[in-house]
């Protein structure tokens, strides 16, 4: 599969500039981490992400100034911002959050939450980087990524409003089971939702509905879809590992939680997954978002932009917990959300991540009431 053509590709960027922006979001993340530090912190996690983030800048700054060539001075900024993600994210979970109160307005923040999501986009400037992007071109990526993630939130946006008006159909035409019913509802505006911003993203486009990669399975489409179940189910295996091995606390899902209340909810929870929860975010996730990140992204690139559009918002399913736990649910789900975006632009068949999700999700939920 070719990549789309995307402007201000590789060979079109000013030597300095995108390193230039890149130290921005890199002193941001080093000064959010170095604060605790000099506040007396003695976290080992945070004295690392604050040594990190400094090598970030200095990266950064030695690309600007033509000390570095573009690969291993894209590679050190990257590969540093990566690990002052990694470190700040851990030392969050574990309860260290370094609070500060913004001057004159009285907010309080937590810097690792600030280095963290500083960190992340010194990655995203250090590929572009790394690809030759243009200034241009880096500037046109951010305004794409803003624009899908408004799509993105106006799906949880159009869903809560359909909740508030399916509420009340759902009260007279339902079964009389409020937990029932409440799920009823949670998958009829899940389609509402999803479905509308979905045909108004595509009327506004002026798309048909040739847009939708929907095509009848071919015996390779089967095969992606059975492997991509077990390659979904694998990831979900060693990122678990992974985090019980480094102590990392997650957070249960909703439905989760209302599973293990009411386990007689399976009988509509296996349906809704299967018939409109895997069908109806993939469309809006993959077949909307991350095909139209094709046209400015690469392939690839689409699918991990799109990843982080996913897992941010999906934020509320795990309100209850803290947010450290919250962080962590959803690194595991961008990292599930990276299969179900790579069997997409492997297949250009919104059928594949659809069953994949829907089968992935109902499958976990029989195993809790098994």
């Amino acid at each position: 599969m070719s990549e789309t053509a995307r402007p201000g590709g590789a060979g079109s960027s000013d030597e300095s500039t995108v390193p230039s922006l890149g130290v921005v979001p890199a002193s941001v993340a080093m000064a959010a981490a170095v604060i605790p530090v000099r506040g007396g912190t003695e976290d080992p996690f945070v004295l690392l992400a604050a040594a990190f983030a400094v090598v970030t800048l200095v990266a950064f700054l030695a690309r600007r100034h033509g000390a570095l060539g573009r690969a291993p001075g894209a590679l050190a900024a990257a590969g540093s911002s990566l690990l002052v993600v990694l470190l700040t994210g851990y030392a969050v979970n574990q309860g260290t959050t370094a609070s500060a109160t913004v001057p004159g307005v009285g907010w309080t923040i937590s810097l690792l939450f600030l280095a963290f999501a500083a960190a992340g986009a010194s990655i995203g400037i250090a590929a572009a980087d790394y690809a030759g992007v243009s200034t241009r071109g880096l500037l046109h990526r951010a305004r794409r990524f803003s624009t899908m993630t408004v799509v993105g939130f106006a799906g949880l946006i159009a869903m809560a409003f359909a909740a508030v008006f399916l509420a009340d159909l759902v009260a007279v035409l339902g079964t009389g089971n409020a937990a029932l019913d409440s799920q009823l509802v949670q998958y009829l505006s899940t389609a509402v939702g999803l479905g509308s911003v979905a045909a108004v993203y595509m009327g506004v486009r002026g798309y048909d509905l040739s847009f939708l990669d929907l095509e009848v399975p071919s015996l390779r489409a089967v095969g992606w879809t059975v492997g991509g179940l077990v390659l979904l189910f694998g990831a979900l295996i060693a990122i678990s590992v992974a985090m019980t091995a480094v102590g990392v606390d997650t957070a249960d899902h909703g439905t989760t939680q209302q599973v293990e209340q009411n386990p007689e909810l399976i009988v509509v929870i296996v349906p809704g997954m299967l018939l409109v929860v895997g069908p109806f975010e993939e469309l809006l996730y993959r077949n909307v978002v991350q095909k139209s990140l094709y046209e400015t992204f690469s392939r690839y690139g689409s699918v991990v932009v799109t990843s982080v559009i996913f897992a941010g918002v999906h934020v509320a399913a795990y309100a209850t917990a803290g947010p450290g736990q919250i962080l962590a649910s959803l690194a595991v789900l961008f990292g599930l959300s990276l299969v179900l975006g790579f069997l997409y632009e492997r297949t250009d068949n919104l059928l594949v991540p659809a069953l994949v999700h829907g089968a992935y999700n109902a499958i976990q939920m029989i195993i809790l009431v098994a």
